[in-house]
């Protein structure tokens, strides 16, 4: 019976895509026996980032303290968290092969990972891949065979961070992009009507006294 193995060899954003995505590319091994043939596989692939296997700057902790609160408390808080689910299919191979996984990436700040990404002066962002998943493969004589995939596989990987805000600058030059309710948006428009404002960045610009930031301790 197959045991397959997975490992991570690249990440680097999908070309040409019509929305953000990362393409990461997948070896899977057989490592019960390099001779059975496998007709094919179809993986489940859950990605959680894991914070606490990296440092922080003073700037990043700042920009974190939405997700995990002040610095003192981050023994109990930070923890692992997910960021998305993929599936990949697997074609037919013998031994090992590369497989691509494109992973869509949101820019939306109401989601967790986005903020955590986004915190990120640089460095790399610790990820764990968790697989399952069923293969089909030949059985000899039995002819076609099928096994599911252990849930106790994993591979991990350090994404780079700056991989990440590349490829969000790529589609967002210079911008942020995040929903706001339908009540909230007719409220600045209307702002922005009566004060003759050209843009919306004047607008909030207009609407923002100067802060500055406070470092949570």
């Amino acid at each position: 019976m197959p045991e397959l193995e997975f490992a991570v060899e690249s990440a680097e954003p999908l070309p040409f895509a019509a929305s953000p995505h990362l393409l990461f590319k997948l070896r899977v091994r057989d490592a019960a026996t390099l001779a059975t043939p496998i007709h094919s596989a179809m993986l489940h692939c859950q990605i959680r980032i894991e914070p606490t296997r990296r440092r922080y700057s003073t700037n990043e902790r700042h920009r974190l303290f939405e997700l995990f609160g002040p610095p003192r408390d981050w023994d109990r808080t930070l923890h692992s968290m997910l960021w998305t689910h993929v599936n990949v299919f697997v074609p037919p191979f013998t031994g090992e092969m590369v497989v691509e996984a494109p992973v869509a990436c949101s820019y939306d700040f109401n989601v967790a990972a986005t903020k955590y990404f986004a915190a990120l002066d640089g460095g790399d962002i610790p990820l764990c891949l968790l697989f399952s998943g069923t293969v089909f493969y030949q059985g000899g004589e039995c002819g076609m065979r099928v096994s599911q995939i252990s849930w106790e596989k994993e591979a991990s990987y350090r994404l780079s961070a700056a991989t990440w805000k590349a490829m969000m600058d790529r589609y967002y030059p210079g911008c942020i992009w995040t929903p706001v309710p339908r009540d909230v948006f007719d409220r600045i428009d209307a702002h922005k009507r009566r004060q003759m404002l050209s843009s919306w960045e004047q607008a909030l610009e207009s609407l923002l006294p100067p802060v500055e930031e406070q470092v949570p301790t």
